[in-house]
């Protein structure tokens, strides 16, 4: 045949009046939770609706139109698309803020994060950062908050998954085509596309402002692949997490600098912003270059203003984790920037500097252009504490500003649907307007047992049937045969899912442990072949295509699952995404957890399964170190960090063992005369009941309100007054105390007594060194607790002592305390200072403290 030329022609069906709202709902990403509107694609076309990866836009362009004529002409679909209008426009209308949210009409939260994963057709996410963010917009949605999202429009979000015989991860590529996206272009005031720009050394990187919605709220997005760039400047937003260290820091210059600028152009002013994680951090040095310009403030007053009403939630359990560049790459990218913040290239490094490190460190820019900083579980915010305490070099790491909001998930988006319908039968159709009220989910333990275990059986079913598909295409595509497949699929059978299964399903980091269950072949053979009780094990994810040790633990799991005593019952499914994630945490008995403590930050699929009754066994690390309570799952208690972490996962793999072998296996074939487990129920129902009121994104976002987004707002209304004068006079005085605080001293004057008579007073009198500051300018107090020799004073009570007005002959000014206690025993106490301000937003932001 000659050589031709192929063209392409796309031919668009007519949507019918009467469906023509079905345009509006396939550019909502509403759907990514409505499971109803999705059903209502599906309907029309359900292998369409598969062969367009469940993306409504891309599916009503491929139709065939008279699919839509008989749809417009079929009772029942309509029936079910007015049902869908109803909801929508029922949840969009509702505009009211939810109660107690007091944010003020002209509030407005800006959220920014390098990806957002809302549903797998919005390919701009690689996995838990992406999902929290997007759990965050749709809870905010929800809340009716004043919120938009800020992030980057890439062509290629994370790679698709494919795994071949021998255990290799195989990551291919594919560019999304945006016209397939739900997203629109945003417009300016004028109705013309909105375009803003950036400077990168040498040049002008051309930037187009996206949207997308999300119910009540907007998500925009940067993109650069635009004509007016060159090649290289057209990638930066090409692929999530791609390139190196030069496209890393152009991706979070747009995203930072860019896209604040492009929230200037669209004329949006947000009065709190959230940096989701470090990569957004640059946004503090835009927001103060527009400071000084528009106010003429100086730097410090400028950025006193900026981080009043930042917060900064950092997701990295370890140092090596945080971002950072070489300060000559820095040098490189932000010489030219200098002048606009009226700063010499050591003021600016300085901005990034990080203790033991030569790099510029993005984590430190963002704490120091913040005052709301926050890890995601109590023992990361702990971890975190630790990890960024030089940046308050004198405070105890429990008392620094580092503080925690526990991760949540979008109850909605991952509770199934049939889970939906039992508890508006069991508890009301009041259920998710009482989502975080604790006694309220105790009414779980009224659903009858056996409609309880039947839904989960039901969910199980269609678990298994999608991992049943999954398996059989990834098997034949690696030239296996029927008749070992027909071993493989042994024990995950939908007609039979009478069959412990425990699933395992998230990044393959070596952190993670994925391959811990296999420390002891012999005693997991043990475990598993009882054929009386048989267990099969299934896993699923993805490894960093730069992470050869995350990928050589899909080779070893793969090499297990074919050793011939774990055929069935070791499985790895290739593809892991959101649909399967779905999937998996609906349908699997248990969920296994294993990462060495402490470097699980928070991890949220473990709430996602136990939300919909599945049980889990974990680690006690991130959110599980919270939930725990002996009765709703099973505990691996860590074992000393000063082990090595050989030692540690050989002991902790001892105790997943005797968990298996003794609790949970005995637990699910312990059947009672109903054909089930009357005690496995019974963990299951409160797995549900405590995971569900604690651990939603609803609770979390109310939780960011009170702790971050209401002070923040309240404090930059403060800072901006009056043409910012309270920004001026706080770093004025914040720079008369970085003066004077290394000559600031304390010396105790009165005369130490050791006993005294309970309900008796005693007189403290200090002398305090100011070296030039005033009285009101720092707190003395005192800190009483209890005495014990394992650690210092960690309940306290707090002190102060007040100023005298008098000197001593050295020029110390006095303060005193008359104190009664009102404990009897052996009490401990401590005397310090430390600088003070009414308009400071933590007491301790300075990271100064004098202990006498």
């Amino acid at each position: 045949m000659e050589k031709s030329t192929s063209y392409i022609l796309e031919v668009r069906p007519k949507i019918p009046a009467r469906l023509a709202r079905l345009e509006e709902l396939a550019n909502n990403l509403w759907y990514s939770w409505d499971r109803p509107t999705r059903a209502l694609f599906a309907r029309l076309h359900p292998g369409l609706w598969r062969a367009s990866g469940h993306s409504p836009k891309a599916f009503l362009k491929r139709i065939d139109e008279q699919r839509l004529l008989d749809a417009a002409e079929d009772e029942v679909f309509i029936g079910n698309f007015n049902r869908v209008l109803a909801a929508y426009d029922t949840y969009h209308a509702h505009r009211l803020q939810a109660a107690g949210s007091d944010l003020d009409q002209e509030d407005l939260v800006a959220y920014f994060c390098a990806e957002f994963g809302f549903h797998e057709s919005f390919p701009i996410y690689s996995g838990g950062l992406g999902i929290l963010a997007g759990d965050h917009c749709k809870a905010a949605s929800d809340l009716r908050l004043p919120f938009i999202g800020v992030g980057l429009l890439y062509r290629q979000g994370y790679f698709h998954q494919t795994i071949d015989g021998d255990g290799n991860q195989i990551a291919t590529n594919s560019d999304s085509h945006f016209e397939d996206l739900p997203i629109v272009p945003a417009l300016r005031a004028d109705g013309t596309e909105a375009y803003t720009s950036v400077d990168l050394p040498g040049r002008k990187l051309d930037i187009k402002i996206w949207q997308a919605r999300i119910g009540h709220i907007t998500l925009y997005l940067l993109d650069t692949d635009l004509d007016s760039n060159s090649p290289h400047d057209r990638d930066i937003t090409h692929r999530l997490y791609g390139g190196d260290k030069v496209m890393r820091i152009e991706q979070e210059i747009v995203l930072g600098i860019g896209g604040v600028l492009a929230l200037h152009v669209l004329g949006l002013r947000p009065t709190v912003w959230h940096i989701n994680e470090g990569h957004a951090a640059f946004l503090v040095l835009e927001r103060v270059r527009q400071k000084i310009g528009e106010e003429n403030l100086d730097f410090a007053s400028a950025l006193e203003c900026v981080a009043v009403n930042t917060v900064f939630t950092t997701h990295t359990p370890v140092p090596a984790g945080h971002d950072h560049f070489s300060e000559g790459m820095v040098q490189t990218y932000f010489e030219h920037y200098y002048p606009g913040i009226k700063l010499g290239r050591e003021e600016f490094l300085a901005l990034g500097r990080a203790k033991d490190s030569p790099d510029f460190n993005m984590t430190a820019l963002a704490i120091r252009g913040s005052r709301f900083h926050n890890g995601v579980s109590r023992i990361h915010g702990e971890v975190s504490s630790v990890i960024c305490g030089d940046m308050w070099p004198e405070i105890e790491h429990r008392e620094n500003p580092m503080t925690y909001v526990t991760n949540g998930v979008h109850a909605p988006t991952f509770l199934a649907s049939e889970w939906i319908e039992a508890l508006e039968r069991h508890l009301g159709l009041e259920w998710s307007a009482r989502m975080n009220d604790v006694d309220f989910w105790e009414g779980v333990e009224n659903i009858p047992d056996h409609l309880f275990w039947s839904v989960h059986q039901s969910l199980k079913a269609k678990m298994l049937l999608a991992v049943r598909e999954r398996i059989s295409e990834q098997h034949f595509r690696n030239h296996g045969s029927e008749a070992h497949l027909d071993r493989l699929l042994k024990y995950v059978n939908p007609e039979n899912p009478n069959i412990l299964t425990i699933g395992f399903a998230r990044r393959f980091a070596t952190y993670k442990r994925a391959t811990m269950l296999f420390g002891n072949l012999d005693w997991l053979r043990e475990i598993l072949h009882n054929p009386e009780r048989p267990v099969v094990f299934i896993f699923a994810g993805k490894a960093h295509p730069a992470d050869i040790p995350g990928q050589d633990l899909i080779r070893r799991i793969t090499q297990i699952s074919k050793m011939t005593e774990f055929i069935g019952k070791i499985l790895i499914v290739e593809g892991y995404d959101l649909a399967l994630s779905r999937k998996l945490v609906t349908g699997v008995d248990v969920w296994l957890n294993t990462p060495l403590y402490p470097l699980e930050a928070s991890g949220t699929s473990g709430m996602k399964a136990g939300i919909n009754g599945a049980i889990n066994l974990s680690v006690l690390d991130g959110w599980w170190g919270e939930s725990y309570d002996g009765k709703n799952g099973w505990a691996i208690k860590p074992v000393s960090e000063s082990l090595s972490e050989e030692v540690r996962t050989h002991e902790e793999t001892r105790t997943l063992y005797e968990l298996l072998q003794d609790q949970v296996v005995p637990l699910y074939y312990g059947h009672g005369k109903m054909g089930f487990s009357p005690d496995w129920v019974k963990m299951s129902k409160r797995s549900m009941a405590t995971i569900m009121p604690r651990f939603n994104s609803k609770r979390m976002v109310g939780e960011y309100l009170a702790k971050c987004y209401l002070p923040a707002s309240r404090q930059y209304r403060l800072y901006r007054q009056d043409n910012c004068v309270n920004s001026n006079s706080v770093s004025a005085w914040k720079g008369r105390v970085l003066h004077a605080w290394p000559g600031v001293s304390l010396r105790r004057l009165d005369t130490v007594q050791k006993t005294i008579n309970f309900g008796d007073s005693l007189d403290f009198e200090v002398a305090v060194q100011l070296n030039g500051l005033e009285p009101k300018d720092v707190t003395v107090e005192m800190l009483v607790g209890l005495f014990t020799k394992r650690e210092k004073l960690r309940n306290t009570t707090r002190h102060s002592f007040v100023a005298t007005g008098t000197m001593t002959e050295s020029g110390e000014n006095v303060f005193a305390l008359k104190l009664r206690p009102e404990q009897c025993g052996k009490l401990e106490y401590r005397i310090r200072a430390f600088p003070n301000h009414e308009l400071l937003t933590h007491p301790f932001e300075m990271g100064m403290m004098r202990w006498l």
